[in-house]
C-alpha cells in the first residue's frame, strides 16, 4: 500500500507518453522543422532527447549512464576525456551524433533493446541542428515570456485582433488559408455552449440572426459572460484540475462536507475574481490576515484529496500519501509539472528533484488532519474535521437583502397610523414571512471542511518515498530551485508565501503560471491547446505550436490584473475563434489534427453538458443556483459493492431531480454510470483533458437513462402542445429546438418512418405506451392521447441521440 500512489502515477505517466510519442508520429503540423530551414533546439530537439535520451542521460543523477547529461547546455558541451558530446558545426566529430548513427550493437545509442531507436527523421533533424551551430536555449516552459509586435499579414483584412495575426502569419507561411466564418445559428450554439455549457433558446437564436447590428456578436458575449450559468460552466473544468468530489476515495468512500466549496468556485467565475486572488484564497485562505467566510471556504481547496476512515489506519503512512497527493495536485494545476516521480526518485525529464519534492511538501505541514484521525469514522457524512457551518456568498447577500427589507417594513410598522388595521395586518404578516425566510437562510448553513494551521509537522525527504524510513535529511518550505526561491527572511515560508510565488510574474513564477492557464483557456474555447499536453509543460510534454502567441496570451493575461472575463472575451472575439468547423481536403492532408488553427474544433459536449441539453431542450431544467449536491435517477443496486457502511442510494424525488450537471453528487469509486459513461473522470487526482470515446454504451445511455427517457417524454409533450397539428410541422419544431435548424429531407423521411412505426406499436399496446409515458417523476400530461405521446417520445429520443445534438460545432 505504501507505494501504490506513487506507482500509480508513474504509470499513467508513461500511459501519456505513449500517446504523446504516437501522436508526434501522425501529425506532420508538429514538427514545425519541416516547414522551416532553420532548427530550433527547444522545439525540434529537446523533445528528441527527452523521449530517447532523459531516461539515461537526464536530471536524473542518482540514474545517470556514464556521467553524460544532454538536458543542459554544460553537459552537452562538457569534455569527455579528448572528446566532446557534441561539437558545433561538426556532426562528424560529435560523440553522441556519431553514436547514434553507429551500426555496431556495442556502439548504438539508444541501445537497441530499450525499444527507443530514432527515426530517420529524427537522426536528420539532430544532424542540421549540430550542422548549424547546435544552438542551445533553455526549455520553452521555464522562459520568460517576451512581448512581441504582431506579425505582419498579406490579408489584412482578415484579423479582428491581435490573435488573429499570429495565426493567420503562420499560415500564409504554411500556404493555407483559415475557413471561412460560420452561420449566425453556429455561432450562437458555439457561444453558448462554450460559456455557459447550455444550448440557446429559440427565441435566442432567432433574435440573433434578425440583429444585423455590427455589435450584436459583442453584445451576445457580454450577456453570456454576465449570466450565473457562465460560472457554473468554468467551474466544471475547475472542479477536475482540484479532484472535487462530495466522497473520500479510499476505504469506504464516504460521504464528506465540500458543497460550498463548489459553490466558491462558481462565484469567483461569476464575480470574476482576480486568478492571483482566487489562488491565495485556496491554498491559503485560512493565513489572510482579512479571512472572512468566502476565505475559509476557499481553504477547503487543502482538505479535497483522498482519505481513509479505516479503523486500522497507520496516521504516519497517511500523512505521507496525503502530503504527496497535495504536491501532485499544486504542481500539474499551476505550474503545468509532473512531479509525481520524485516522490521516489529525481525526475527522468524535468529538473525537479526530491529535494523539490518534500520542500513542496513541508508547505502543507501545517494543515489540521490529526482531527480526522481521531474522529472520523464510517458515518455518512464521515467527520473529516476541522469543519465549520458556513454560508455562501450568495447566500450571505441573499440574508441581507431580506435583513434590509425586515428593516424598512419594521420602521413602516412603528409609524403604522392605528387607522388602518387591515394594512397592519398585511405588514405584519410580511414581516413575519421574511423573518421566516432569513431564519431558513441562517439554519441552511451547510458544514465544509476547512483549513486550520496548527504548529507544522516534521518533513524529511522519504527515501523512495518509504514512509517507514526516517533516515532522510529534514526539510522547510522551499520552492522548487530551478524555478527560483522565496524570499521570507528568516521566518519559515507558509502557504500563502507558496501562493503569492505562484502568480507573481517578478519575483516568482507567475508567468509560467499565466502560460499553463492561458493554454488551458485556448483548450477550452478552440478544443486543443496551443501546446497540446495540457498538464506537463515538461520534457514529456509538447513545444507550443504557436510560442510567440502563447507568450502574448501569458503576458495579457497577469498584466490584465489576472482578469479571467477579459482573456476568455479576447479569444472568443478574435476572427479565428469564429471559423467554420468544417475541414477542407487541403487541411485534412496537411493539418488533420488542426494544430494550426486553420478552422474551428467539432467535439461531443461533456458529460455534465450532455445531461444538461437534454434537461434544457425538455424544458425540465432547474436553474437554481448554489446549494447541496443533487441526486439524479441511478441503477438500483449500483452502490451493492460499498461497505463500511453499506449503502443504499435514495435519489431525490423534488426538483433537484433536474439541476445542473456541476451540482450533482460525485462518488469517487462509483462515478454516476451516465457521467461515467460520457467520459467524466472519478477526481482521484488532476485531469486538465478529459478523454473522448466513443462506445455504444454513451449510445445506451441517451436512449435509456431515465434522465433522458424523462427529457424525451416532456420534450414530446412540448412538441405536441407548441409544434403545430401536422407532424411536418412537429419535425421542424422538434429540430429547431434540439439542433437550431429545420430538418432535411432524409431526416425528415427517416423520422416520420420512425413516428409511424411507433403510432402502430402503442396504438396496439396501450400498456407499453403507459409505461413510456410513466417513466420519472414528472407527471404525464393528461390532456394528451398516452399512445401518441408514446410515439413522440420515441421520436425524441432519436433527435436527442443525434450526434448533432450533443456536439458543440
Amino acid at each position: 500500500m505504501t507505494f501504490r500512489p506513487t506507482l500509480f502515477y508513474c504509470r499513467r505517466a508513461l500511459c501519456y507518453l505513449a500517446l504523446w510519442a504516437v501522436s508526434f508520429v501522425m501529425c506532420p503540423s508538429r514538427c514545425p522543422a519541416q516547414a522551416a530551414d532553420s532548427i530550433d533546439f527547444s522545439r525540434d530537439i529537446r523533445p528528441i532527447l527527452s523521449n530517447k535520451c532523459f531516461s539515461c542521460h537526464g536530471p536524473d543523477a542518482e540514474h545517470r549512464e556514464a556521467d553524460l547529461r544532454l538536458d543542459t547546455e554544460a553537459g552537452l558541451q562538457t569534455d569527455l576525456g579528448g572528446y566532446f558530446a557534441i561539437v558545433p558545426s561538426k556532426p562528424d566529430q560529435s560523440a553522441v551524433f556519431q553514436r547514434i548513427v553507429s551500426t555496431d550493437p556495442d556502439e548504438q545509442m539508444p541501445p537497441a533493446d530499450l525499444g527507443k531507436s530514432l527515426t530517420p527523421e529524427e537522426v536528420e533533424l539532430i544532424q542540421r541542428w549540430i550542422a548549424q551551430g547546435a544552438a542551445w536555449s533553455d526549455h520553452w516552459a521555464y522562459a520568460q515570456p517576451q512581448s512581441t509586435a504582431k506579425p505582419e499579414v498579406a490579408d489584412s483584412g482578415w484579423p479582428l485582433n491581435w490573435i488573429d495575426h499570429f495565426l493567420l502569419h503562420r499560415l500564409e507561411a504554411e500556404g493555407l488559408s483559415p475557413s471561412p466564418e460560420a452561420d449566425r445559428v453556429t455561432l450562437i450554439r458555439r457561444l453558448s455552449f462554450d460559456l455557459t455549457g447550455l444550448p440557446p433558446t429559440l427565441e435566442e437564436v432567432d433574435q440573433f440572426v434578425a440583429d444585423k447590428n455590427g455589435s450584436a456578436y459583442e453584445q451576445l458575449v457580454d450577456r453570456l459572460l454576465a449570466s450565473d450559468r457562465y460560472g457554473e460552466r468554468m467551474a466544471i473544468y475547475w472542479l477536475d484540475l482540484v479532484r472535487y468530489a462530495d466522497t473520500v476515495g479510499y476505504h469506504g468512500d464516504q460521504d464528506h462536507n465540500i458543497s460550498p466549496y463548489r459553490d466558491y468556485v462558481i462565484d469567483a467565475f461569476n464575480d470574476n475574481l482576480p486568478f492571483d486572488q482566487f489562488t491565495r484564497e485556496q491554498l491559503g485562505g485560512d493565513l489572510l490576515p482579512d479571512a472572512g467566510p468566502d476565505q475559509k471556504i476557499a481553504s477547503g481547496y487543502n482538505r479535497l484529496l483522498q482519505t481513509t476512515h479505516e479503523g486500522g489506519l497507520q496516521p504516519k503512512e497517511y500523512l505521507a500519501i496525503y502530503a504527496a497527493d497535495r504536491v501532485r495536485n499544486v504542481s500539474e494545476v499551476w505550474l503545468g509539472a509532473t512531479m509525481g516521480c520524485c516522490q521516489c526518485h529525481d525526475h527522468k525529464f524535468d529538473p525537479l528533484t526530491m529535494r523539490d519534492f518534500y520542500s513542496l511538501e513541508a508547505f502543507f505541514a501545517d494543515i489540521d488532519e490529526v482531527e480526522h484521525f481521531t474522529k472520523g469514522g464510517n458515518e455518512l457524512p464521515t467527520n473529516r474535521a476541522p469543519e465549520e457551518k458556513l454560508l455562501t456568498k450568495r447566500e450571505r447577500q441573499h440574508l441581507a437583502e431580506l435583513e434590509g427589507q425586515l428593516v424598512k417594513l419594521e420602521d413602516q410598522l412603528v409609524t403604522h397610523t392605528k387607522d388602518d388595521p387591515e394594512s397592519r395586518i398585511a405588514l405584519e404578516k410580511n414581516v413575519a414571512k421574511l423573518k421566516t425566510q432569513a431564519e431558513q437562510i441562517r439554519q441552511s448553513a451547510r458544514a465544509t471542511m476547512i483549513s486550520v494551521a496548527i504548529e507544522p509537522r516534521t518533513i524529511r525527504i522519504l527515501p523512495r518515498g518509504n514512509w517507514l524510513d526516517d533516515s532522510g535529511e529534514i526539510v522547510e518550505p522551499a520552492v522548487p530551485e530551478r524555478l527560483g526561491k522565496l524570499s521570507v527572511g528568516d521566518r519559515r515560508a507558509n502557504r500563502l508565501d507558496l501562493a503569492n510565488w505562484l502568480t507573481d510574474p517578478k519575483q516568482g513564477v507567475g508567468q509560467l503560471t499565466a502560460r499553463v492557464f492561458a493554454n488551458r483557456l485556448w483548450y477550452l474555447f478552440y478544443g486543443v491547446g496551443i501546446s497540446q499536453v495540457l498538464n506537463d509543460f515538461g520534457g514529456q510534454g509538447e513545444p507550443p505550436s504557436h510560442p510567440l502567441l502563447l507568450d502574448q496570451l501569458a503576458l495579457e493575461f497577469f498584466n490584465s490584473g489576472w482578469d479571467m472575463k477579459h482573456i476568455v472575451k479576447l479569444l472568443v472575439m478574435s476572427r479565428a475563434y469564429r471559423q467554420q468547423s468544417l475541414t477542407s481536403e487541403q487541411l485534412q492532408q496537411h493539418d488533420p489534427y488542426n494544430r494550426l488553427f486553420a478552422r474551428q474544433a467539432r467535439y461531443r459536449l461533456p458529460a455534465e453538458m450532455v445531461r444538461d441539453n437534454a434537461l434544457a431542450i425538455s424544458g425540465l431544467l432547474v436553474l437554481d443556483y448554489g446549494g447541496a449536491s443533487a441526486r439524479p435517477y441511478q441503477p438500483a443496486g449500483y452502490y451493492r459493492h460499498l461497505n463500511f457502511p453499506t449503502r443504499k442510494y435514495e435519489m431525490h424525488s423534488d426538483t433537484r431531480q433536474w439541476r445542473r450537471g456541476v451540482y450533482v453528487h460525485w462518488q469517487r469509486q462509483f462515478l454516476h454510470p451516465m457521467l461515467k459513461a460520457f467520459d467524466a473522470p472519478s477526481r482521484e487526482e488532476c485531469t486538465a483533458q478529459r478523454p473522448q470515446s466513443n462506445t455504444p454504451l454513451a449510445a445506451l445511455t441517451l436512449l435509456n437513462d431515465p434522465t433522458f427517457v424523462e427529457s424525451a417524454r416532456v420534450f414530446a409533450e412540448k412538441i405536441l402542445r407548441e409544434g403545430g397539428d401536422s407532424t411536418p410541422s412537429r419535425l421542424s419544431y422538434a429540430f429547431r429546438a434540439a439542433v437550431s435548424r429545420q430538418p432535411d429531407e432524409f431526416e425528415a423521411k427517416a423520422i416520420t418512418e420512425l413516428l409511424a412505426s411507433a403510432q402502430k406499436q402503442y396504438q396496439n399496446n396501450a400498456d407499453a405506451a403507459n409505461e413510456l409515458v410513466g417513466v420519472g417523476l414528472t407527471p404525464a400530461n393528461s390532456e394528451l392521447d398516452h399512445a401518441e405521446c408514446a410515439a413522440w417520445t420515441a421520436v425524441a429520443r432519436a433527435i436527442l441521440n443525434l450526434s448533432e445534438t450533443i456536439t458543440r460545432n
